[in-house]
């Protein structure tokens, strides 16, 4: 890291700041929002927000001009498998099944470096798309591979984003009807007391946490019923969310429907996998009673389309969940089958899709801003401190320029961002400190380099 930019990152922490000059979207339950307002931090909390300048503050206050800009929450991604920087381009033309038999054998070459490699590129293509706050789902553990899942911790650290750090588990590889190769998969055993270690070592359940941990087995057709069902009563014992895979493709539909004689979300139904306390990866192929269910049950989704119409998997109900009550989130999903893996481009695709399925009263621009910023909040089951611009909150806070030919004369600042080519970041604020800096990540220099020697070096060694 170069120190002189360090030292410049690290003197824009704590104090009083003040953002003024730009239009504010506070995505609150109001929809509040100023044509010209301000935002006061004080240390890593919003202290407040309203219309105008802001009114004086005493001591020192560092000033950011948002002149021409739009204010919005941080974004907050749902769903990413980060190690899979490390393989975009793979099975290009393929379905999820037919991509997966292709990478699964490839992944079997992780190891800490690659994935720490694959990470920090990763979360820093998010942070400059207006990300903030990353939920990755890992669950390939190579038997020689050290250290993958701290490794994915460390790279949060690094770019310096929040991490929701959901321990994924397999215990079912080719030999019991799997699709991972066996020397990816673990035992029943090996997959809890792994889950609990990286609980015991990097949750933290504190207010404005940088670090939680999730447990996430990674689906119905890689994990045994009783892995599932054991996983989800470790989870509640200690108190931290559910994730897996739900409902992505009809193959799975098929399978589930042969193997277990029930609907993926009757079977996730049937093991605890319901609940206010889980959030969906997909959720594509749900019935009427399906959505009902997830609505009723307060269950997350987190929908990830680009990754979906990259794969072919269909397009996931999102209207109708909204409706029935369900948190829903929007998910970058891993960039072997999203190769863009920028969060805030997924906004225009989420609406777009919901449009072409529902028609053009699917999802608003602000439906979808809400999608990755108070929706993903719900999914994470951080509400209370992310997701919305209010007095109290973490200030986890994107500054959008608008001030350009790609938004030009678009009145409404809301569907420039949603509408129009993702903006520059003019900053991303985590907590009060600056993340991104006039489209620049502060505490990194370029990653290209380290992601190519990574994914050349995993190439090399893939059957």
């Amino acid at each position: 890291m170069d120190p002189e930019r360090n030292h410049h990152c690290e003197s824009r922490r704590g104090g009083t700041v003040v953002i003024e000059g730009g239009a504010v979207a506070t995505v609150d339950d109001s929809g509040t929002e100023f044509v010209e307002g301000h935002v006061v931090v004080e240390g890593d909390r919003i202290l407040s927000v309203g219309p105008g300048s802001a009114p004086p503050q005493e001591g020192a206050v560092r000033r950011i001009d948002a002149s021409g800009c739009l204010v919005t929450p941080g974004l907050i991604n749902t769903h990413h498998h980060l190690y899979q920087w490390a393989t975009r381009g793979y099975a290009a033309d393929a379905t999820l099944f037919g991509w997966l038999t292709e990478l699964y054998p490839v992944w079997a070459g992780i190891d800490e470096e690659i994935t720490h490699a694959a990470a920090s590129a990763g979360l820093a293509r998010m942070a400059l798309s207006g990300c903030t706050t990353a939920a990755d789902h890992h669950y390939v553990f190579p038997r020689s591979g050290g250290d993958v899942f701290g490794a994915v911790v460390s790279a949060a650290e690094r770019v310096g984003v929040r991490l929701h750090a959901v321990r994924g588990s397999m215990d079912r590889g080719r030999a019991h009807g799997g699709l991972p190769p066996d020397s990816v998969v673990e035992s029943l055993d090996e997959a809890l007391s792994g889950t609990q270690d990286a609980i015991d070592r990097f949750h933290d359940p504190s207010p404005g946490a940088r670090v939680q941990v999730a447990v996430g087995p990674c689906s119905p057709f890689s994990v045994s019923t009783q892995l599932m069902r054991e996983a989800a009563e470790l989870a509640r014992r200690n108190g931290v969310r559910l994730h897996t895979h739900l409902a992505e493709t009809l193959d799975e539909e098929e399978q589930c429907r042969a193997e277990f004689g029930r609907t993926p979300v009757e079977y996730a139904d049937d093991l605890g996998w319901l609940g206010p306390d889980v959030w969906l990866a997909h959720t594509i192929h749900l019935s009427e009673k399906g959505i009902s269910r997830l609505g009723e049950t307060g269950t997350g989704a987190a929908h990830c389309p680009s990754s979906n119409g990259r794969l072919g998997a269909g397009i996931a109900p999102v209207r109708p969940l909204l409706d029935a009550g369900a948190p829903v989130g929007l998910g970058v999903d891993g960039v072997a089958s999203n190769e863009a893996g920028g969060l805030g481009e997924e906004m225009r695709q989420a609406l777009l899709t919901a449009r072409a399925r529902y028609g053009p009263q699917a999802l608003s621009v602000r439906d979808a801003l809400w999608l990755a910023t108070r929706g993903g909040a719900r999914c994470l089951g951080r509400d209370g401190e992310l997701g919305s611009l209010e007095p109290g909150k973490l200030a986890d806070i994107a500054i959008w320029q608008l001030r350009d030919l790609d938004h030009a004369g678009i009145a409404d600042p809301v569907a420039a961002l949603v509408l129009g080519q993702l903006p520059k970041l003019e900053r991303l604020l985590r907590g009060g400190s600056v993340v991104v800096d006039d489209g620049r990540l502060m505490s990194v220099p370029d990653l290209t380099a380290e992601l190519t020697a990574a994914s050349t070096r995993l190439r090399e060694v893939a059957p």
